[in-house]
């Protein structure tokens, strides 16, 4: 009889099976789509917003996608493992965050910002990322306890850490984000490995939950979760925002009245360069130019999933799936409401609405999603990009001559 062969261990620190050929070519790929739609964003930010404040809030986008990019560039760098390894940091620093905010001025009666030195920060949006991390982190390498014990070595645990962040969410009047972190949450999980029945109960009674309590104890969120049902009846009160999104889309037809020529914008769709800023689209460059950006988002997504499923590690496969899908989820969602397919709920579009926080976070998740693929083509590459560094530094490595490295 025929010994068995050892169990390989799956900890992160074991490669996966390496992929036949590296990502690459979809690397390039989701870096085109990603710059290209971040480049459409400041283009129809300027249009909806030149009118009312000048190139002001322009300014500030641009300024906050040179902050992506230097993040983004320091985040490929370092690359997805180091980024992973520092996630449980990241993850109490987010929550000092959270709880900073809800002391903050709220805005519109919300309290999800940090002000100071004149920048707005949005700690929510940043979750997203650090989550994903930490998940990826945590999962990577507790395989084995997805068999045996699923429940009280990986959702109870995991659920310390993350459940107190997502109540600090809900808790800043950020329902959107809250129910976009939960799902993000559960579906890392279920690529992991867990089985349903542990993630079904939640994602089965936890939205019956939450529609009972707003309905019994928010009036008025109540009012905005329903009035997409009957937007035309509530068109002068709770339904004046969404109406005229649709107004906004219906005008645009297929090819729009023209670049900067919305007549919506001004004064009469309120958001309209953040949540709302896909119904300008729609009026100004028609349904054609939507379809192409909602065409954009699906290849953006296809490819990062793409990269995922070729990642060299479980770690990196879970990084890059969490990255991409949370993308994918917040446009689906912000193009949900604006068509009025979903309830109202402010979610801004990926990389295109206005606001820095969001469109940082869009390029954080894009450079781990990179790292990812160059990983999959290079493995290690972090290490051995230091380890060249220091050859071409003066102070980077030991001189033979002054007798530090002796031969045995």
């Amino acid at each position: 009889m025929k010994p068995r062969p050892p169990i390989q261990s799956q900890s992160d620190a074991k490669d996966l099976e390496p992929p036949k050929k590296p990502a690459l070519p979809e690397l390039v790929v989701f870096i085109l789509f990603a710059f290209m739609i971040t480049l459409f964003g400041l283009i129809m930010l300027y249009s909806t917003s030149f009118v009312m404040q000048g190139s002001s809030y322009f300014r500030k986008q641009l300024m906050w996608m040179c902050i992506g990019l230097v993040g983004g560039a320091a985040a490929v760098a370092l690359g997805y493992k180091r980024l992973c390894e520092w996630s449980p940091l990241m993850m109490a620093v987010l929550a000092l965050l959270l709880v900073w905010a809800l002391f903050c001025k709220p805005i519109n009666g919300a309290r999800r910002w940090i002000q100071v030195a004149g920048l707005t920060l949005q700690p929510s949006e940043l979750g997203k990322v650090v989550i994903t991390l930490f998940m990826a982190n945590f999962l990577s390498s507790r395989t084995r306890l997805l068999e045996s014990a699923p429940f009280k070595k990986i959702m109870f645990p995991s659920g310390l850490f993350v459940g107190p962040v997502i109540l600090l969410v809900l808790l800043g009047e950020d329902l959107g984000t809250t129910v976009l972190l939960a799902s993000l949450y559960l579906l890392i999980l279920f690529v992991a490995g867990m089985r349903l029945r542990y993630i079904l109960p939640f994602a089965v009674l936890l939205p019956p939950l939450a529609f009972f309590f707003i309905r019994e104890f928010d009036a008025m969120r109540w009012k905005r979760l329903t009035v997409f049902l009957d937007a035309e009846r509530w068109r002068m009160t709770s339904g004046y925002q969404l109406w005229n999104s649709l107004l906004a889309l219906g005008s645009g037809g297929w090819t729009g009245v023209g670049f900067t020529e919305s007549r919506l914008k001004l004064m009469y769709l309120p958001e309209n360069h953040t949540d709302f800023i896909l119904s300008i689209v729609g009026e100004e460059l028609g349904f054609a130019t939507l379809l192409t950006v909602i065409v954009a988002y699906l290849i953006l997504v296809y490819v990062g999933l793409r990269i995922s499923a070729k990642a060299r590690t479980r770690q990196g496969m879970l990084t890059a799936f969490g990255m991409s899908i949370f993308i994918g989820m917040q446009a689906l969602i912000n193009i949900g409401v604006i068509s009025a397919a979903f309830p109202t709920k402010g979610m801004p579009a990926p990389m295109i609405s206005y606001g820095g926080s969001n469109l940082l976070a869009c390029l954080l998740a894009s450079a781990c999603v990179a790292a990812v693929a160059i990983d999959s083509a290079i493995p290690d590459y972090p290490d051995k990009l230091l380890a060249w560094v220091r050859k071409r530094l003066p102070f980077g490595h030991t001189s033979r001559s002054g007798g530090t490295e002796q031969s045995s």
